[in-house]
């Protein structure tokens, strides 16, 4: 081939090529005026975040420090710090757990105070 059968060639081949990538961007930019289409329709609804937070009951707790009895823990989530230490430091679980009798003489006892 000489020099301008090549560069008939590239030409056709450059304009061939600017079609394609011409209707690929549009049936491109069709989609995400569709999704954006969809998007919208959700945000109608309202996101989950602007909803109100659902209320849980309060949980009382059942694990407390023999060393601090202020600090206690529901059996929920993460275990707090003294919890870990005492479980690395060889107690058990079972070690910790407030004895439900105390906790309702407890409770006796606030309701005493506050009639």
């Amino acid at each position: 081939m000489d020099f301008d059968e090549l560069w008939l060639l590239h030409e056709q081949l450059t304009k061939l090529l600017s079609e394609k990538i011409t209707a690929e961007k549009l049936q491109l930019e069709r989609r995400l005026a569709q999704l954006n289409r969809v998007e919208q329709m959700g945000d109608v609804e309202g996101p989950p975040a602007n909803r109100p937070r659902r209320k849980y009951p309060k949980v009382e707790p059942k694990y407390w420090n023999p060393a601090q009895p202020t600090q206690k823990w529901s059996g929920r989530g993460k275990q707090p710090r003294w919890l870990v230490a005492a479980l690395s430091a060889g107690g058990k679980l079972e070690d910790f757990i407030i004895d439900k009798s105390a906790r309702h003489a407890d409770d006796d006892s606030h309701n005493d105070e506050t009639s």
